[in-house]
């Protein structure tokens, strides 16, 4: 069982736990009797999140009528990408991190090969899982097929690699250079996990994919405010590293006042984008609040 998280209305929280659990079961199951450092490293290295993309996708779900159990598989596989990417982000060669939620990242309570075996293993998991969402034919590969999209070159690793170019390029990036680079980096995976439930009942994606927009950059700009003001014991991870690598964020380009402002509206955004299903979406509008206010 995963620490509860913080900072959470009690219904915002106990949903989020549920999601959080539930992805993490279906994880460990999927790993049941496979012995040996991967394994250990790749359970390791999804446990202790927030779990908010596995929240993103049974919410989702649930405005289309759909499961937990239904649904439970896709929030399971997000969750296991989601990781895979941290495992390899913390890696020497990208940011370096010795710590990740409070714990030795993987290369450093392994080591740096155990590290990039298990986010590869992590990353053919998530496609695995997918295999198994309770959908039609046809709408499991467009879930598949968007995931591939919003996790390879054009979405997250491409946000990544524009973020390892701007750390040495001659000018530091503009405002929205920042956000078109976030847009991948981050928000690529968050507006999937948000649009998973449309795409599972066949629905209409497009305003869960605005919200999904809007709040993978409102997740950004709170980062880059924690990485000013968080510190690494409540973070559970170092701060401070964009300033010191002279990287240009949100917080750089336009003050921390603001940032903030810019995280307010987009929450707003994003809020308004869940107007056509009204009251259901209360807690996919909590969770935007949340993402902005947070601490960790």
């Amino acid at each position: 069982m995963s620490a509860p998280v913080r900072d959470l209305a009690p219904d915002l929280a106990q949903a989020m736990g549920r999601a959080r659990d539930l992805a993490f079961d279906q994880i460990r199951a999927a790993l049941a009797g496979q012995g040996g450092d991967v394994a250990e490293a790749m359970v390791y290295a999804v446990e202790g999140g927030k779990g908010l993309r596995a929240f993103l996708v049974l919410e989702g779900a649930r405005l289309h009528g759909l499961s937990p159990e239904a649904a439970a598989p896709a929030a399971a596989a997000i969750e296991a990408l989601h990781g895979y990417s941290l495992v390899h982000d913390d890696l020497p060669c990208m940011d370096d991190d010795d710590l990740r939620r409070g714990k030795p990242t993987v290369h450093r309570r392994w080591s740096e090969a155990t590290a990039v075996l298990a986010g590869d293993a992590l990353q053919g998991l998530a496609f695995e899982l997918l295999t198994r969402a309770t959908c039609p034919p046809e709408a499991r590969l467009h879930l598949i097929a968007t995931l591939v999209a919003a996790s390879g070159v054009r979405g997250m690793v491409g946000g990544q690699l524009l973020d390892i170019a701007a750390e040495t390029a001659a000018d530091p990036l503009t405002l929205p250079q920042i956000e078109a680079l976030q847009a991948l980096k981050t928000g690529a995976l968050i507006t999937w996990s948000a649009a998973a439930g449309a795409r599972m009942a066949g629905a209409d994606p497009a305003p869960l994919c605005r919200y999904g927009d809007c709040l993978g950059l409102a997740f950004q700009i709170a980062d880059d405010i924690l990485d000013v003001e968080g510190d690494a014991a409540t973070l559970g991870k170092a701060t401070g590293k964009d300033a010191g690598r002279g990287k240009a964020t949100f917080v750089s380009l336009l003050g921390l006042e603001p940032a903030r402002a810019r995280a307010r509206a987009l929450v707003d955004e994003a809020c308004t984008a869940l107007a056509p299903y009204g009251d259901a979406a209360r807690n996919l509008r909590d969770a935007a609040r949340f993402v902005i206010s947070r601490k960790t």
